[in-house]
């Protein structure tokens, strides 16, 4: 995805009208549907700026291609800037430009890191060049027209507002800036006479259209790439907060003072690359020849790769690299120099295979290190007994003199690199609410079944590329195959669909067998892995009743050990172990649904909680049943007609007509009602009426019936309208009345706030519609009818 994209000589004009930062910003609402923070805009300003002043060399083609805002697949990063054309030898070339505002920067001790003010104070930082190169190597890495059409690629940094080089290119980063020159304020001359050697010739074949919409290469799998990775391969580029996480383990292992106590948490969701931080950790520290072991309460994720590491390493050095959380029970203290504890959020009180070893697992794992380095993501707690949260871990580092660091991992790995389907899940999962209610612009499958057997020959299809989709479940089945293995486990029978647990003789492998995808997974199996495309049956312990997530342990199978206690807290804490049971059952789902990196296929097994989620992706409900009157074409839902009574409906209004005519005084009654879905409540001011045309469409499909509320109050900034307007001439909607995005700015005069200025914003795929701008004195002629609520 590019946010701006435009020649260089269309480049030059908009920076040159003082509007370029406006349009980016339009570009960034528009296809990232959110808003962007002032100082983010204030930088586009400025630093565009500057550009216009390095590309006003008439030297470099006018028909180059600039792009802004480019986002790298499979990842969350996006990228500054971006020249293409030919070189001269007529070779299609990229030139990556990392830019910054820096006006000062400190050197640090680490590869590749500096230190610079960073809105709330001096923090470490990736150097810039080491983000250009790196960035430069992840589109090599993904783009298959990168790789097959041998597109030449160029990195650089251009801190416009440094005055002195003195640190940005001390020798000590030489390795970076070697391969991605940095550029400083007097430096707009240099900068010109570098990109000239790179592009030569205009862009004639729009080289980043062909990039953005090209073939994506597979995405690298740790499991897969373990092996080369513990030989010295580097097989993952760690970027930005990656790369200083990495920086400062490296920094906290090697500290002077070797007997004070070191704990570093991490923090970080999924696929943010805590797994592929603590092996690249590992066969660093191995290498320098200290004393490290990879530790996971999870059995599956160290399975997957000692399997990996057969016939490669020894099983004694395997065995020397991996173990389990409960191990560390009789280690003397410090008999480690580093301990890497993945998924630490899984970590139980006590170990042993009757949970009676021991005292508590971070306790022991600190007691048993110099430096004790803690992968977190508490989201990812999924059973009673997992105690790994940061606070358990100060507590324990405290009680035994650590110093505690803390650092967060935001870069996304996991779900094409989208962090808005991870605050997506958030939301509609009821974890915590978020910006993210519609899947729009999201590069990520995600798919509602309505037959669980459809939805696993789906899966099935995928699995033949590179034998890396799975179906997993909720425990909501007993394991009957585990005694008799004619036996099936999970049924539909109305679906003809039946299947059987993951099989025991795989074990913890079970994910990375050739023929598993004829089972099914569960979170036990599948916690910490990575797959490509997910499916998930989400059973009866989570249910969506009138818009509400409702959980329900006692529907979980009586097998399932994640609960263990529940039944009994009832009688003691009824409050406390039904918020743990829902927490538990939220958190499992959701890591069950972010184990595909590309796509994620869903059956819900309650109807209801299917068709609510169904309305979710597809941005409308629609509920099959025939309609009544068939007048309201497209409306599949009961018709009341006028005079009638029925629950739960509304008027259905004439749009065009409505907003004539609306006032207090509208008989709603004289019009025929509908009864809305059941996910829908009605109330007082809603109706519900057609929208056609296309200036919508990103919300609004063409033809839609949609809900409404009329006569809105408070503030209507960032929602869709409908207005009307003498001047405004909308042949959609016909004559003086629009449906668009409000936004307003305000100024104060003597009477209080007023409007300086209104813009009327299409959201569409059709780039002939226009924001409407109304001044103040025009403003004052506007009315807003209703406000678009959703699509029914």
């Amino acid at each position: 995805m590019i946010v701006y994209t435009a020649r260089k000589s269309k480049f030059l004009d908009d920076v040159l009208d003082d509007q370029i930062h406006d349009v980016i910003h339009r570009e960034f609402q528009r296809k990232l549907f959110r808003k962007a923070g002032q100082s983010e805009v204030n930088s586009w300003r400025n630093s565009m700026k500057e550009m216009r002043q390095v590309l006003i060399d008439p030297d470099i083609p006018g028909d180059s291609l600039v792009s802004i805002e480019y986002n790298i697949p499979l990842t969350g990063k996006r990228i500054d800037f971006i020249l293409t054309g030919r070189n001269a030898q007529l070779e299609e070339c990229a030139v990556i430009i990392e830019l910054k505002q820096w006006s000062e920067v400190q050197a640090t001790g680490q590869d590749a890191v500096v230190n610079t003010w960073l809105g709330k104070g001096n923090i470490n930082t990736p150097h810039p060049s080491y983000q250009a190169w790196t960035y430069a190597a992840l589109i090599e890495d993904y783009s298959e027209v990168v790789q097959n059409e041998k597109v030449r690629l160029g990195a650089c940094a251009y801190l416009h507002n440094l005055h002195s080089d003195s640190v940005i290119n001390d020798p000590f980063y030489k390795a970076h800036t070697d391969k991605a020159p940095v550029f400083i304020s007097k430096d707009a001359r240099r900068l010109s006479e570098f990109l000239k050697r790179h592009v030569k010739y205009g862009d004639k074949s729009d080289l980043m259209y062909r990039i953005e919409h090209g073939k994506i290469r597979p995405s690298k799998n740790l499991a897969d790439s373990l092996t080369s990775m513990l030989q010295g391969k580097r097989e993952f580029l760690m970027i930005d907060d990656q790369k200083l996480v990495y920086e400062m383990a490296l920094d906290l292992a090697h500290a002077r003072d070797t007997e004070q106590k070191r704990v570093l948490i991490v923090e970080g969701g999924p696929g943010t690359g805590k797994s592929v931080v603590a092996i690249n950790l590992l066969n660093e520290f191995t290498q320098q020849g200290k004393v490290c072991q990879y530790v996971s309460k999870n059995a599956a994720p160290r399975a997957v790769f000692q399997a990996r590491l057969t016939g490669t390493f020894s099983q004694t050095r395997i065995a020397n690299m991996f173990r389990g959380s409960g191990g560390y029970i009789d280690n003397v203290r410090n008999q480690f120099d580093v301990l890497l504890v993945d998924e630490a959020h899984r970590l139980n009180e006590k170990g042993g295979l009757y949970g009676n070893l021991g005292e508590n697992q971070v306790k022991e794992l600190i007691h048993a290190s110099k430096l004790c380095i803690f992968f977190v993501d508490e989201d990812q707690r999924v059973t009673f007994k997992d105690i790994g949260s940061k606070a358990e871990i100060h507590k324990w580092a405290q009680a035994l003199g650590a110093t505690v660091y803390e650092q967060e991992l935001r870069s996304q790995f996991r779900c094409n690199g989208s962090d808005g389907y991870i605050a997506w899940l958030n939301h509609h999962l009821q974890i915590k609410p978020t910006a993210n209610l519609n899947m729009d612009g999201l590069d990520f499958e995600f798919k509602v079944f309505d037959n669980p057997a459809e939805m696993h020959q789906a899966i099935r299809e995928k699995n033949k590329i590179n034998n890396k989709a799975r179906v997993v479940a909720g425990y909501c089945w007993d394991w009957k195959s585990k005694k008799n293995p004619q036996a099936f486990d999970i049924e539909f029978p109305e679906y003809s669909y039946q299947a059987k647990w993951n099989l025991s003789d795989d074990g913890s492998t079970w994910i990375i067998k050739p023929n598993s995808v004829e089972q099914v997974g569960c979170i036990h199996t599948c916690q910490g892995l990575e797959l490509d495309y997910v499916g998930v049956i989400v059973g009866p312990d989570f249910v969506v009743r009138n818009g509400d997530v409702v959980t329900d342990a006692l529907k979980r199978s009586n097998m399932d050990q994640s609960i263990k206690g529940f039944k009994g807290g009832l009688k003691t804490d009824r409050a406390k172990n039904l918020a743990m049971a829902d927490t538990v059952i939220k958190n499992t789902y959701k890591t069950l649904l972010t184990r595909g990196m590309k796509g994620c296929y869903v059956y819900f097994t309650d109807d209801e909680t299917r068709v609510h989620f169904s309305a979710l992706v597809a941005g409308f409900g629609k509920v099959e049943t025939p309609p009544v009157l068939s007048k309201y074409e497209g409306l599949d839902l009961p018709i009341v007609q006028a005079g009638q009574e029925a629950a739960n409906s509304v008027p259905i209004f004439d749009l065009k007509f409505a907003a004539g005519q609306f006032s207090e005084y509208q008989e709603a009654d004289t019009f025929d009602h509908v009864v809305l879905p059941e996910h829908l409540r009605a109330s007082d001011g809603y109706f519900v009426a057609r929208v056609e045309g296309d200036s919508m469409n990103k919300r609004i499909p063409p033809g839609a019936w949609c809900l409404f509320h009329s006569n809105p109050q408070g503030t209507r900034n960032g929602k869709i309208v409908v207005v009307q307007h003498r001047n405004i001439s909308d042949p959609e909607l016909g004559g003086q009345y629009t449906i668009k995005r409000y936004k307003s700015e305000k100024r104060e005069d003597g009477d209080g706030w007023v409007n300086s200025v209104v813009v009327l914003s299409p959201e569409s795929t059709n780039d002939k519609h226009e924001a409407i701008v109304l001044s103040a004195e025009d403003a004052e002629g506007m009315v807003v009818i209703a406000e678009f609520l959703t699509v029914i």
